[in-house]
Parts: C-alpha cells; structure tokens; sequence
C-alpha cells in the first residue's frame, strides 16, 4: 500500500471540547445546531455530524439536501435544517420522506412543500429565514408579517422558527448588529403577537455567540469555533478552543547552500549567508496557500522556521539553518503543534488577508483525513 507523506488529522476531543466551551457561553435551555456544512468546513461530514449528536446538539445545519440525505443514510437521527432551501419537487419529497427541516425564503419552495405534503398527507415543519441586514438569502423585513400570514393558512407546513443571518458581529463597531438584533426581536414579538407558537428562533453564529448575548434567542448556530478556528483573524475572546484539523509532513531532502543562492521556481528567494535549507513534501496540491511563499512558517524540530521560495504543487522549502540533529524523514508541521509552538489556521489565514474557513476547506479537500 503506498502511503502519503504528508497526513491531515481531525482530532474529535478537541471537536467536543470546543464544544462544551462554546456551551458554556449559553444559558442551559438554548439549544445547539451544529453546523456542518461544506463537508463540516473540511472536517469530514459524517464523523463530525456523529461526534455532534453523540455530544448532544439539538440539530444539525447543512447547505443543501444532498448532504441532509447523506446524513440520513449514515444513521443521523436528529433534525437536520437545509439553510440554503429547496427548489425542486424531488427535493420536496425528500425532504417529507426523510424528515428533514428546509429553511423558506421564497413562496415558491413553500407551495411545492405545501403540495406534496398535501398529497402525501405529511406535515413538514420549516423555518422562514429575514434579511435583517445581510443582503443575502431572506424576507425582507417589511414583508414579513404578510408572508407569514401567507404561510399560516397552510395546512401541511409547520413554521417552527424563525431566523436570520448577523453579516458583521465578529466587528469592533457593534452598531449594525445591535440594530440587526433589534429587528429580529421586533419580527419574533409580531409574530408572537400573531399567534404563532416560535420556540426555536435563532440568529447568532460563533461571533455573535460569544459576542452578544441578545442573539442567542431559543438556539445558536455556532460553525467555526466548533472547529477552533475565529470569525475572523484577531477576533478577541475569552473563550479557550482547541484546533481540530492538523496538517502533518516531512522532510524530503536537507540542503547546505551558499550565500546568494536562489531557492524554488522564479528566484523570489536568495539565501542571505550560508543557510540550511530542508525540502518538505507537501505544496499547493494539499491545501497550503501559494501566498505563504516567502512569508509563511512551518515548525520544525519543535522550532518555527520560515519558509523560502515559492510553493511548489508537492513541495516548499524552509530554513532550518541553526536547528541541530534534523535528518530526512523528520516531522514537519504545516499546521498544528510542535513542542511549545504551534500555527494555527487563524495564524495561515491572516498571512494571506482570509479567514481560517478557507484555510480549513483547501487542506480538508484535499488530503485523506485520519480520525483521532
């Protein structure tokens, strides 16, 4: 069996660590959903959705029905919500034949939701998604209570809560959010005033989880900190995560050059003096960004050494000039621990002005993941 070099761990402890932190952040009664989506941000769907519900989660969030339906097949058994909605009536179906939760943005979805469960005499329960501000998927919030209203005269669709997204809670300036909020509270009480029965309203993502208390309503939606990334680099908390994803390499070939001497394709690195320079199995092909050339780190021998020259598809270079007693074959870490240093994917994401959610899904996609 021939074996990469390089090996991309997820570590489910520090999955349900994160976990019970971001818990801790919550009164006792406000549920969870999981957020799962885009293969649980890199992670693996189903083993992340399974560690979830054996944690306890009250449901789980993907994108779209064919990872609900995945979800399904593997054995989940808690609720599942479809936050990017429906469109077809195939989809429709699925949706009533598996139980699962589509969120309704438009009246379309709703009547093939509402004529299929007619026709199979099946309720289906959904959730109605507001743009309090995000300008993305949504009701607009001055159409709301007539949409609702729309709704109510269903006889097959259930309206279980009401939701919407907060564009800019991992901000210093809380003013927008603050507003957001506000006008989720004022849609959730008409609604309420209306006769509706809400009791799994929710609005608040990792920021605004740990940011503002007032979005948590009945459930929050925490996403990247299940996973020990931040909202974004430089989001400031008191909340402690552990990493989940690992990326693991070794050393190919360690090279003694001379002063002046170019390193990697273009000759964007010179050696300044005499430099000890280790050639590493892993590139742009496993994820690592290109624009860590010259500016990245790795660790090596429990110490963080620049890497030299641009990235190459199945190689980079580093400088381990200093570091003794390091030989071909020895452990690289492009993301992870070393000893008492570690890079995180929030330290890859603000060397390349991103965010560690893109980080997670290149490394995740590409490379077989090994459980821990």
């Amino acid at each position: 069996m021939v074996i990469s070099p390089n090996k991309l761990t997820i570590d489910l402890e520090s999955l349900g660590f994160n976990l019970e932190q971001i818990r801790n952040c919550t009164e006792k009664d406000t549920k969870i959903m999981g957020i799962v989506k885009s293969d649980a941000y890199g992670h693996g769907l189903v083993p992340v959705s399974k560690t979830l519900e054996k944690k306890g989660v009250y449901c789980l969030g993907v994108s779209f029905i064919e990872e609900a339906l995945e979800l399904r097949k593997a054995g989940i058994k808690i609720p599942i919500v479809i936050l990017c909605g429906i469109e077809t009536d195939e989809e429709a179906e699925a949706v009533i034949e598996n139980a699962l939760t589509p969120v309704i943005f438009d009246s379309g979805a709703a009547e093939k939701l509402e004529n299929i469960g007619r026709a199979k005499n099946k309720k289906v329960k959904i959730h109605v998604k507001i743009d309090t501000g995000m300008g993305r998927l949504g009701i607009d919030c001055n159409e709301t209570a007539g949409f609702l209203q729309n709704l109510r005269r269903s006889s097959f669709l259930e309206i279980e809560a009401l939701m919407s997204h907060l564009s800019s809670a991992d901000e210093e300036d809380r003013e927008f959010t603050q507003g957001q909020i506000l006008k989720f509270i004022k849609i959730v009480t008409e609604a309420r005033r209306l006769g509706m029965d809400l009791n799994l309203n929710h609005l608040a993502n990792s920021a605004g989880t740990v940011a503002y208390k007032s979005s948590h309503f009945d459930m929050i939606r925490p996403g990247i900190m299940l996973y020990g990334g931040l909202p974004c680099p430089g989001f400031k908390t008191d909340v402690k995560l552990r990493p989940v994803m690992g990326l693991k390499s070794h050393i190919l070939q360690i090279r003694d050059f001379e002063d002046k001497t170019p390193v990697s394709y273009g000759r964007t690195y010179y050696t300044d003096g005499a430099k000890k320079i280790a050639i590493v199995s892993a590139g742009y092909a496993d994820g690592i960004p290109r624009c860590l050339s010259n500016r990245g780190k790795v660790l090596v021998g429990g110490k963080t050494c620049n890497i030299t020259g641009n990235i190459c598809m199945n190689m980079l270079a580093c400088d381990i000039t200093g570091i003794d007693n390091i030989t071909a074959g020895d452990e690289c870490i492009i993301m992870g621990t070393q000893g008492r240093e570690a890079i995180t994917g929030d330290d890859i994401a603000g060397l390349c002005s991103t965010i560690s959610y893109e980080i997670f899904l290149s490394m995740g996609c590409s490379l077989k993941r090994e459980y821990i």
